[in-house]
């Protein structure tokens, strides 16, 4: 999520303006967790660990509304959700174009840069849909 804000402006200024260009009403919580994204920079969380984020800047919100904000920004296109397994999804700040390494001892993703996976073929999508895009996850562990 990349707003730079000027002094001049108010602390919300840039985060409104954004939700509001993404044709999201900026409530006064997606306003509390779009600017704890935007000042937390290029990173990879759960909703867990923004919950927890949250409450520690002295906001209070529910999980449930942390899961719906989250995936309300995804829909925006304001962070990229990225599925591990069946019992986790991590969200990423960076929507630029480039995939993951998960350390499956650690639960946590790295950055691969897009130009740095090649992908030969993929399969023709069925009819009637195209190709958004491919994530790759390459899963490593500690040896």
């Amino acid at each position: 999520m990349t707003m730079a804000v000027t002094m001049t402006e108010r602390p919300f200024t840039e985060v409104v303006q954004t939700l509001k260009r993404c044709g999201l009403r900026p409530t006064r919580q997606r306003m509390a967790l779009a600017k704890l994204l935007r000042d937390a920079g290029n990173r990879h969380f759960t909703a867990v660990q923004l919950h927890l984020m949250a409450t520690a800047s002295g906001c209070r919100i529910s999980l449930a509304t942390v899961y719906n904000a989250l995936h309300q920004f995804t829909k925006a296109g304001l962070v990229r959700e990225i599925v591990v397994d069946s019992r986790c999804s991590y969200f990423d700040t960076n929507i630029s174009d480039h995939h993951h390494f998960f350390f499956e001892d650690r639960r946590e993703l790295q950055d691969i840069d897009g130009g740095d996976v090649v992908i030969s073929t993929i399969p023709e999508p069925p009819e009637g849909t195209r190709v958004e895009r491919v994530d790759v996850v390459i899963r490593v562990r500690s040896s």
